[in-house]
């Protein structure tokens, strides 16, 4: 299993534009008010502007588009697509950078320490 969601994490990642963010987006990710789920979409992890929900929106939306295509190639559900998908974003997080595990409490990566991840990422 761990195979195959390493696997379906690597696809989805190719696929998944990480560099087309406004600067504002930018801000509030490095910020910690927006940050990556444990299933494999991102939220505001704070008060963010409207501008910034939009964004984080249409980001979930390509996302979700990605996860469908991906899973029907791989014979997975979407789910699983987004779930491996968040082990790999989990991993590469900046210090001050929040995210939320399935326990849904967020949090902020600390500089020097790994984040601690779910189960079914190992």
């Amino acid at each position: 299993m761990k195979r195959l969601l390493v696997l379906i994490a690597a696809c989805a990642l190719g696929a998944v534009p990480a560099a087309a963010q406004s600067p504002v987006l930018t801000q509030a990710i490095q910020g910690g008010q927006v940050g990556e789920r444990y299933d494999g979409y991102m939220a505001a992890a704070g008060s963010v502007s409207a501008e910034v929900q939009r964004q984080v929106s249409a980001i979930n939306i390509r996302r979700r588009n990605l996860y469908i295509g991906l899973a029907s190639r791989r014979n997975v559900t979407p789910e699983v697509v987004g779930l491996a998908t968040a082990c790999q974003l989990f991993s590469e997080l900046a210090a001050g950078e929040a995210y939320m595990l399935n326990d849904r409490v967020w949090r902020r990566h600390a500089a020097g320490q790994p984040v601690p991840l779910p189960d079914y990422c190992r």
